[in-house]
């Protein structure tokens, strides 16, 4: 059995084992945990009620968090006029060369984006991008030939989400020095995002539970009037 700190178990003593938490009140909970060494991110953990095996019924989607992340997100573009996206915003702009760095295992980069014409040669490396969730696709916006306001809206806030093979999936709102209005709001505008991107056609529970947390301290289980 894992030994807890003693700073996370005085965190734990403040969130009551059997309560569902309102989100403001989650929220308002969380300002009264230890503090750590470093500005902690928060997540909300969704639990689907989704069947993974089912490519009917992935899900997946982008949010814009009205107050950023709090996330400095490296950016890869995948391109035939490379110096064109730097000149853009992005943090790493090729292809060919990209492509065969990431074969060789490099990947120092946080979100990738494609124009159109690139995703044919992009695909060969879909293997080695997807199951870590950083494949560019149309449905997340990551395939584009703006790359200009795709740049723009990755750097300001924009994350994506996407279920896992168990049917959990975690989204980012922010960062622990976020003012709880602050995260109010990005919670808001995540829980929006994930509502609409319930599978076409899916009958039954969506979400069967809903936890905010920060990096190094217990979660809140949340009410699941948050969807309504």
């Amino acid at each position: 059995m894992k030994t807890r700190s003693k700073r996370y178990v005085s965190s734990a003593s403040l969130v009551e084992e059997n309560k569902v938490y309102q989100l403001d009140e989650a929220l308002e909970g969380l300002g009264k945990l230890q503090n750590v060494k470093f500005d902690e991110s928060v997540e909300l953990s969704f639990s689907l009620g989704v069947d993974p095996k089912q490519s009917s019924q992935s899900v997946r989607g982008t949010v814009n968090l009205p107050h950023g992340s709090g996330k400095d997100v490296k950016v890869l573009v995948f391109t035939e006029t490379p110096e064109e996206a730097t000149k853009l915003g992005a943090d790493i702009a090729g292809l060919e060369d990209l492509i065969a760095k990431i074969k060789d295992g490099w990947m120092d980069f946080d979100v990738a984006l494609s124009t159109t014409s690139a995703m044919k040669s992009v695909r060969s490396i879909a293997r080695v991008l997807g199951p870590r969730g950083l494949m560019p696709t149309p449905k997340a916006g990551t395939v584009t030939d703006n790359l200009e306001d795709a740049i723009k809206q990755v750097k300001a806030g924009r994350v994506e989400f996407k279920m896992d093979k168990t049917g959990a999936m975690a989204v980012l709102i922010g960062k622990r020095s976020f003012t709880s209005e602050q995260l109010l709001d990005n919670a808001n505008s995540a829980i929006t995002a994930v509502s609409s991107s319930k599978p076409d056609g899916f009958k039954g529970k969506f979400v069967r539970s809903v936890h905010l947390s920060a990096t190094m301290n217990p979660s809140f289980k949340l009410s699941s009037s948050i969807f309504n």
